[in-house]
C-alpha cells in the first residue's frame, strides 16, 4: 500500500500563520517554510510552528535558498495600496507591489498549486495583473470572493480568494469550486466555538469594558499590536475548505 505523503507548502506573507493553519486542519499538506518580515508575528510562528525555518523578506528569497521543493505556494501580498481604506494605487503601489516578488518565486519554484488572498477591491485594482502574471507563468486559475460569514463567522472580512493550477499537469480543466452558501454548510462546530466568546463579549479593566480578545488595555500597548495582526490575518476556515479542494485538483 502506498505511503501518503503530505503536500509541502511556502507559506509567504505569512502573518501569525493562519494560511498553514488552516491548510493544516486537512492533514494533507505540510508547512516547510515560513516568510514574514513582522518581528511580532515571526514570534507566534515560532511558538505555533516550532522549527520551521522563517525567511524574513520575500525580496531576498529565492528557490536555491530552499532545502526542499514546494508543492503548493500560499498567502495573501499587501493590500495597503488595494483597500479602499488604503492609498488605492493599485497593485503598483509601494506595498502591494509585493505581488510582483510572489510572483517571480511561483515562476522560480513551478508549484503545483497555489493560493492567494487580498481584499475585494483587488478586483478593481489589479486583479487583471495577477490573472495575466499567471497565464503568462503557465497556471489556470479560478477566483472567487468569499466572506467569513459564507462559513459561520459573525462578522463579514471579504475577501478574493484566487486558486492557481500548473496546466501542464495533463489533466483537462479543474473541478469548479461550488458556490459557499451562507449558513456555512455545516459547519456548525465553527459557529458553536465562536458563539463561546460571543456570549460574553466584554472582559473588565477596573471600570471600563474592553474587548474579550486578548483583552486590549492602554496599559499593556503590546496588546495592540495582537489585535493588528488579527485584522490582518485571514479567516481559517476558508482556507481549510479551499485546501480540500486544491488538493482534489491536483493530487
Amino acid at each position: 500500500m502506498p505511503v501518503f505523503t503530505k503536500l509541502k507548502v511556502l507559506d509567504l506573507f505569512a502573518g501569525i500563520g493562519m494560511f498553514s493553519y488552516g491548510l493544516h486542519k486537512t492533514r494533507l499538506y505540510e508547512t516547510k517554510a515560513f516568510c514574514e518580515w513582522d518581528m511580532g508575528c515571526q514570534k507566534v510562528l515560532r511558538k505555533n510552528f516550532n522549527g520551521v525555518p522563517i525567511y524574513e523578506d520575500i525580496k531576498d528569497l529565492r528557490a536555491t535558498d530552499l532545502s526542499f521543493f514546494p508543492d503548493v505556494l500560499t498567502g495573501g501580498f499587501p493590500c495597503q495600496d488595494i483597500s479602499e481604506a488604503g492609498k488605492r494605487e493599485g497593485i503598483t503601489g509601494e506595498r502591494s507591489s509585493h505581488w510582483k516578488h510572489y510572483a517571480r518565486l511561483i515562476d522560480e519554484i513551478k508549484p503545483k498549486g497555489v493560493i492567494i488572498e487580498n481584499v475585494s477591491a483587488l478586483l478593481r485594482r489589479g486583479l487583471d495583473v495577477v490573472l495575466s502574471d499567471l497565464h503568462t507563468l503557465g497556471y489556470d486559475a479560478e477566483w472567487h470572493c468569499i466572506t467569513a460569514k459564507h462559513l459561520g463567522a459573525y462578522h463579514e472580512r471579504d475577501r478574493v480568494w484566487i486558486i492557481a493550477y500548473r496546466n501542464d499537469n495533463g489533466k483537462q480543466g479543474f473541478k469548479p469550486l461550488q458556490y459557499f452558501k451562507q449558513d456555512g454548510q455545516g459547519w456548525e462546530d465553527r459557529k458553536a466555538d465562536m458563539q463561546q466568546m460571543f456570549e460574553s463579549p466584554f472582559g473588565r479593566s477596573d471600570n471600563w469594558p474592553e474587548p474579550l480578545v486578548r483583552r486590549v488595555d492602554v496599559q499593556r500597548p503590546e496588546w495592540v499590536d495582537r489585535i493588528g495582526q488579527l485584522g490582518n490575518t485571514v479567516y481559517w476556515p476558508i482556507v481549510e475548505r479551499l485546501g480540500y479542494h486544491l488538493y482534489e485538483n491536483i493530487k
